[in-house]
């Protein structure tokens, strides 16, 4: 059934090994790295048990009968597939969009692959089985799960068994009775802190000869020889909730991981040794479409949260009433809109996948282009608009307990629509959302966390119907010819 907050913390309680700072943290859940991002991932399990919530997060597992999270619901028409987006977004909401890596996304992509259970058998029943029984595990126990499926950059040009390090690239380096053993490193691991397991995989193209790097596994973040090397931790340095308001509470943190010859049982083997099938999963299943669908409900949260900022700024500075500002709020309003109306469109505009009910690929996919050019192109408009207000304040929460200085932020930080506390307040949150390691974290992960500018235009590429285009182009130009001349047989590029 759907676990609760409480519940969620203990699970974390593994002895996972992750290393940061010098050292290897013994207790991350109460490290002051995550304790406080990874107490708002449990805020989250309790928000869908309380009692005005639980109908709305929640649906009866088909197997136990009890309550699970709509993350894990497979949708057979547009009204249950809206039900499932309301959940999604009200969890969004908690933490206004910037828990890039919540429980819904990896969730999302595995109830796609189980949409998708047909592909899985034809290359093996024991794989499709291992599919559907740990989505009903994952379903009924409400596991966090996040995944690495991108190989370490090193030498881009080379594929995966073209690295100088053969265990670069996690891949299978045995196989018997029991399962199979990987060894190597995947990034990224957005999330890993506050997750119960990983997928392992692969979405990058692979080729012959890559066969060993070719499979899909899930492994707990607690399993021997699994190692977590995380990157600086923005909460660590962050003064206070005043200070830092979003990266105190929402810092998923990222990790590469390494795998020292971690065992897998075959009961969480989905895809092994194939390369069609490692590519296929994502794009002749659901999977793709899903996770990306999760992500484009949570930016659209995001950016309504981000507009908000902005006009709070200009009406805290006493400009919203100049024409520019409202010119350059419209447009920005209009951008929100924009992204808001693409969800509804691909939602709408969805069809039937087998007796499933997925969002249309064509409409996610322009989105995704869109909206990875519109991000940054956002947070520049709402820089412009708040000027040197997020840099010039106080160092930190500290200055309003000295009398001396708290004068003199009440005498400085003024504002026709608020107090000297509440300005400091505003523009903090915004220095912390666009400005900080943290806010420059986020534009960096919106900019690529669905793939690079060129993976993204070739999913709208592959998806969109160029026949309908085209074909009125065509049917445009029979309609019409040269005028008619003395000799009708000289036509430009018929002449004999």
């Amino acid at each position: 059934m759907s676990r609760t907050g409480k519940k969620h913390l203990e699970s974390l309680h593994d002895g996972r090994q992750i290393f940061i700072d010098g050292a290897v943290v013994k207790n991350h859940v109460d490290h002051p790295a995550f304790r406080e991002s990874i107490k708002s991932a449990a805020a989250m399990y309790d928000y869908q048990l309380r009692p005005e919530n639980i109908e709305r997060m929640t649906f009866t597992s088909p197997k136990t009968g009890e309550a699970v999270s709509r993350m894990w619901q497979l949708p057979t028409s547009y009204a249950e597939l809206i039900e499932r987006r309301n959940a999604l977004e009200s969890w969004a909401n908690l933490s206004c969009g910037f828990f890039g890596r919540s429980p819904d996304h990896v969730a999302s992509a595995i109830a796609g692959m189980y949409m998708g259970m047909d592909l899985y058998k034809s290359s093996g029943e024991k794989f499709a089985s291992a599919l559907s029984d740990y989505y009903e595990y994952a379903r009924d126990n409400d596991l966090y799960l996040t995944y690495v499926i991108i190989n370490p950059q090193a030498d881009r040009s080379k594929s995966a068994s073209e690295q100088a390090d053969e265990h670069l690239v996690a891949g299978v380096v045995d196989e018997d009775h029991e399962g199979i053993t990987i060894k190597g490193a995947k990034m990224l691991g957005t999330g890993c802190p506050m997750s119960n397991e990983v997928m392992v995989a692969s979405i990058q193209p692979l080729k012959a000869g890559d066969e060993k790097y070719s499979f899909t596994a899930m492994v707990p973040l607690n399993a021997k020889g699994v190692k977590l090397i995380s990157r600086k931790s923005y909460e660590a340095s962050a003064a206070s909730k005043f200070d830092n308001p979003l990266s105190s509470s929402f810092d998923e943190n990222d990790s590469v991981l390494y795998f020292d010859e971690v065992k897998i049982p075959w009961e969480r083997v989905f895809v092994l040794n194939n390369l069609q099938m490692a590519q296929a999963q994502w794009h002749a299943t659901p999977a793709h479409v899903y996770q990306n669908y999760q992500c484009q409900i949570r930016l659209m949260v995001k950016m309504r949260f981000l507009l908000g900022l902005a006009r709070k700024i200009t009406e805290t500075n006493g400009v919203i009433g100049f024409p520019p500002v409202r010119e350059t709020l419209g447009q920005m309003a209009a951008e929100v809109s924009m992204v808001e109306g693409m969800v509804e469109a691909m939602e709408i505009s969805g069809s039937m996948y087998g007796k499933y009910f997925v969002p249309n690929a064509k409409r996610l996919y322009s989105a995704t282009v869109i909206t990875q050019q519109l991000y940054p192109k956002f947070l520049h408009s709402l820089r412009e608009l708040a000027g040197g207000g997020m840099i010039m304040l106080p160092s930190c929460a500290a200055d309003f307990a000295n009398a001396e200085i708290a004068s003199l932020i009440e005498k400085t930080q003024r504002s026709p629509a608020t107090d000297s506390l509440g300005r400091v307040k505003l523009f903090k949150l915004a220095w912390d959302a666009v400005g900080s390691e943290f806010g420059s974290r986020h534009l960096q992960y919106e900019m690529f966390y669905s793939g690079a500018n060129m993976v993204t235009r070739g999913h709208s590429f592959r998806t969109y119907d160029w026949e309908k285009a085209v074909g009125m182009v065509d049917d445009f130009m029979a309609g019409y010819d040269l005028p008619e001349t003395a000799d009708p047989a000289v036509k430009i590029g018929r002449v004999a």
